[in-house]
């Protein structure tokens, strides 16, 4: 017992600074930085999907929110958040446990990726840091809270997998990602193909380093992920219950080229790519360099997550960016599998380390810079809703350039507020069938009564998703609504705003009565 100790101990004096426990859950940690300071995690959609938060909590006490919607609960691969909200949204108020949820991601995702990293290559190889900045990819600042939740959930499953395949307890793994596989799905469906993707890839690469054919492992990978296929009857199920919700837009290389050099886009455009150009230098470097090379592993999952990438359409039954989703993930996947090609040489690896650790840093340090900005500004513009009363019924309009511009657009759903705050009625809700829970009651407003009704062009703009400023301020149903809420629009004719009383004014924004 005495020599196993020793050995214990010597493992760990030998292991280096960047693979030690303190060090790697400071990492982990880091990568909450970014959302310490926003009151709201200022993500692009989250503000919508507090909407539905709100409906969701106080829809059987409010009987304003009973005159604008309903809410239905239905077995949808796609209530990651919309679940955990009910106990923590009482527990401790709607705001609050948003930014609790939210701020656990980053450091549950960067958990999972160094636990896949150190059951691949027995060790967190220097270059993993590069992959943690992918935490903070187009995905997540766009919002998309249940599937980030889900992708979370679904590295650390992965990491559970690939041990336990490790380890041969194959049995035991397979009534454990039973129940896991429903958790992972139910938080979002995305999350759930990818667990399946990463799974069936890496242990047909174990079984064939056992000694099976590719073809033998591949047919024995698919069967131990069977396990995780009870979803698809879920899925069945509710689509059968559903209609509508297109598939389209397959193919489309143009916008799937935009979303590879997307997959870190937050506010600075070159900043971004270059920060994008950085991670594939090191990942070339990886490749033609004699000291490194790649993890067949996580190597053949990446490739099988870009085949997916490449095969996935646009929109699946409605709901858009299907493919886009993937690609930050898939570039860490490729980034976690290089590994030294035999012992590692202490120098490389510590200037690995410290170039890792540095890009890691300044990510970091401009996803904080970033997410602080857009706070301030959403913090100044939502004084507005201090001057409505309980109830009311407000358009919001957001500006938007004729062409797609690389910050992203951070208040186009800050109108949903009125709702989370006012209990009141808001005209950026999605309305997708069989997506989401929340169901429009008041539609007396047309096309101004839900999502993409908020977004507005510059006048000489030519968009036919989208309305013009001035056709859109000259159309309001100004009976139907109580407020018109501009934010960061562009140049409008001030005739279209002549009948509506100005009620407060703030940085890019302005608060219009219908009602004088």
């Amino acid at each position: 017992m005495g020599v196993e100790t020793a050995s214990a101990v010597q493992a760990a004096e030998a292991r280096p600074w960047w693979e030690t426990p303190w060090f790697l859950a400071l990492v982990v940690l880091a990568t909450t930085v970014p959302l310490l300071y926003p009151p709201i995690p200022p993500l692009v959609d989250l503000f919508g999907h507090m909407g539905r938060y709100r409906v969701e909590l106080d829809l059987n006490r409010s009987p304003f929110l009973q005159q604008y919607y309903d809410y239905h609960w239905a077995a949808i691969g796609n209530l990651g958040v919309d679940l955990l909200i009910i106990p923590l949204g009482r527990l401790l108020g709607l705001e609050l446990a948003v930014k609790l949820i939210v701020l656990l991601i980053p450091p549950m995702t960067a958990a999972g990726m160094l636990w896949v990293a150190r059951e691949v290559h027995g060790r967190v190889p220097p270059t993993a840091f590069f992959a943690l900045p992918f935490i903070y990819g187009y995905p997540f600042l766009f919002g998309f809270v249940n599937f980030t939740l889900s992708v979370a959930f679904a590295f650390l499953a992965f990491g559970l997998w690939l041990r336990l395949g490790r380890l041969e307890r194959t049995k035991l793994r397979g009534w454990l990602f039973v129940p896991i596989s429903l958790i992972v799905f139910f938080c979002h469906t995305y999350g759930w193909g990818l667990l399946g993707l990463m799974c069936f890839s890496a242990d047909a690469v174990r079984l064939h380093d056992r000694g099976r054919s590719w073809w033998r492992a591949g047919i024995e990978a698919a069967l131990h992920t069977l396990v995780m296929t009870l979803p698809i009857l879920v899925m069945l199920i509710w689509r059968s219950e559903t209609h509508g919700g297109q598939t389209i837009d397959w193919f489309n290389w143009r916008v799937k080229w935009r979303w590879i050099y997307s997959a870190l886009r937050d506010r600075w455009k070159w900043f971004d790519i270059g920060s994008l150009i950085a991670a594939a230098l090191a990942f070339v470097y990886a490749l033609v360099s004699r000291k490194l090379t790649l993890s067949r592993n996580l190597a053949f999952s990446a490739i099988v997550l870009a085949i997916s990438f490449a095969i996935l359409p646009r929109i699946i039954f409605g709901s858009a960016y299907a493919d886009m989703r993937l690609v930050p993930y898939l570039m860490a996947v490729a980034l976690l599998a290089i590994r030294f090609r035999g012992a590692p040489d202490r120098t490389t690896a510590q200037v690995l380390a410290v170039l890792g650790l540095l890009f890691f840093a300044t990510r970091t340090a401009a996803n904080t810079l970033s997410l602080g900005l857009a706070a301030r500004d959403q913090s100044a513009k939502l004084e507005a809703i201090d001057h409505m009363p309980e109830g009311t019924r407000v358009i919001s309009l957001v500006g938007m350039t004729c062409e797609e511009y690389w910050p992203l657009l951070r208040n186009g759903h800050l109108g949903a507020m009125v709702i989370v705050r006012r209990n009141g009625f808001a005209n950026d809700q999605w309305l997708l069938e069989g997506v989401n829970l929340l169901d429009l009651k008041y539609r007396a407003a047309g096309y101004y009564a839900a999502d993409p009704s908020q977004l507005v062009r510059p006048n000489h703009c030519v968009d036919p998703l989208h309305r013009m400023i001035d056709n859109s301020l000259a159309n309001l149903p100004r009976g139907d609504f109580d407020y018109v809420w501009l934010i960061d629009v562009p140049p409008y004719s001030p005739q279209t705003v002549a009948d509506m009383k100005p009620v407060w004014r703030g940085p890019g924004s302005i608060l219009y009565k219908t009602h004088p």
